[in-house]
């Protein structure tokens, strides 16, 4: 029974969509299958890891009738980027899916496709829209700060926050702490959703730059994004997320600007002698001038200077060259303003023209 005759890309496209949160190692065989649903000329492709489903389809279907199967997603996706542009005919015969194109054949062994473990969906208590290209700016803005394998799992994702017009996304890994906010239309209630890694990670990878819409959907446990023809359901992290605010220094007193793309600069600069342990630099604030030193442990040493507008108290703190170098990298201001308190506390770094992204760095003994 044929399933699909389309166009080599047209097939690699859905397939590469929902691949991509298939892992190479499983504890349930079918967890490396994708399951294929062909219902007329709509066939729909869902990948799962149990934490995460992404569903998507595409009018490429063969003849008029209904059959779902599950294949190797892997496999299938191998085969497909590894022939050359042509068409592609996908049947299915004695369990096992044929992949044919011009002489190239390939046959694939098939799991029944009720044996696929789809995710039940939750009752959604929020309900909102947002630009693709405006979620993926909050998204962008502070996934950096996640955690990766902290021991503190509510750590390993991002919480977003929505409060009437308002979403913010707030990460954090115990080290530093990036928030962002952007409006919405219409007001909803109040909801926190801790939203994991991989998850967050999917969303960046999926979502287009452009303003089509993206509805949100959230509830106690579960949330789930819809945006052209993708639909993501994922799981949210239980626990609770540290309270960010008491985290944002509210009492520093020596400010001072600077150029991003310099200062991002200097710091790559200086890095290359850092330990690669500890990647510590010294930023030395004195005035008119910022400097950053480094050292290691083959007492080798580097200094960079910046001219600032400054006229304060001197400071000289410490931090790791990488929470620096990862949020200067990821703005697109000019300018970006650095506020410290004393060489114990910690740093405040946010945009000249927006008070809607903050940043928090921790200092580093070195």
């Amino acid at each position: 029974m044929q399933l699909v005759k389309a166009s080599r890309d047209a097939l690699l496209k859905p397939l590469q969509v929902v691949s991509g949160i298939v892992e190479r190692r499983q504890t349930l065989p079918i967890l490396a299958n994708i399951l294929v649903k062909k219902d007329g000329e709509r066939v729909s492709f869902t990948a799962t890891d149990l934490e995460i489903q992404i569903q998507t389809s595409a009018e490429i279907g063969a003849g008029k009738d209904q059959v779902a199967t599950t294949v190797a997603a892997r496999k299938l996706v191998d085969i497909l980027r590894a022939l050359p542009e042509s068409d592609v005919a996908l049947s299915l015969a004695a369990k096992k899916l044929t992949v044919q194109s011009a002489k190239s054949r390939f046959n694939l062994q098939t799991l029944a496709a009720e044996e696929f473990p789809t995710v039940a969906q939750a009752e959604f208590s929020a309900d909102f829209t947002l630009p693709a290209a405006t979620l993926k700016y909050l998204l962008n803005m502070v996934h950096f700060s996640m955690a990766a394998q902290d021991i503190r799992y509510y750590l390993n994702g991002m919480l977003i926050i929505v409060d009437g017009a308002t979403v913010r996304a707030v990460a954090t890994d115990g080290h530093r702490l990036a928030l962002c906010e952007v409006s919405k239309d219409g007001a909803t209630n109040k909801i926190e959703a801790i939203i994991p890694r991989k998850t967050i990670l999917e969303l960046m990878r999926l979502l287009p730059d452009s303003e089509d819409p993206v509805r949100v959907q959230m509830a106690a446990n579960q949330v789930k994004f819809s945006f052209g023809s993708i639909e993501l359901v994922s799981k949210l992290v239980e626990g609770r997320f540290p309270d960010y605010q008491r985290v944002l220094p509210a009492n520093n007193t020596k400010f001072v600007t600077v150029g991003r793309a310099e200062m991002m600069a200097a710091l790559q600069r200086a890095a290359i002698l850092t330990t690669d342990k500890f990647k510590g630099v010294r930023v030395v604030l004195a005035p008119g001038s910022i400097k950053i030193n480094s050292t290691n442990a083959d007492q080798e040493d580097a200094q960079e200077e910046l001219e600032v507008e400054y006229s304060g108290e001197g400071l000289d703190i410490g931090f790791n060259v990488t929470y620096l170098l990862d949020v200067l990298g990821n703005l697109t201001s000019e300018h970006v303003r650095l506020s410290f308190g004393d060489a114990l506390g910690s740093a405040l770094i946010t945009m000249v023209d927006s008070e809607k992204f903050k940043y928090v760095v921790m200092p580093m003994r070195i």
